[in-house]
């Protein structure tokens, strides 16, 4: 296994961002979302997606990113 032969776990019924990072998920990182959103400047975004495909995890991954005290070891930097 690349990651050292740890076999992470599956998240079910998991929606907040920092859980997949601090309790070593399986994650599909989405945080190159922030910089595509950053960049496109647009004055109202609208995010669809069909049911279950992760809108609750990328606003939550958003506020994780924005809030102030946030905790940067989430997105690689600490």
């Amino acid at each position: 296994m690349p990651d050292g032969g740890k076999e992470k776990a599956l998240p079910i019924g998991i929606e907040f961002f920092r859980d997949f990072k601090l309790k070593d998920y399986y994650y599909v990182d989405k945080t190159a979302f922030i910089a595509e959103f950053l960049r496109t400047k647009g004055t109202v975004n609208l995010f669809t997606r069909p049911r279950r495909f992760g809108k609750s995890l990328n606003m939550n991954m958003f506020k994780s990113f924005f809030e102030i005290g946030a905790d940067a070891s989430l997105f690689g930097g600490a």
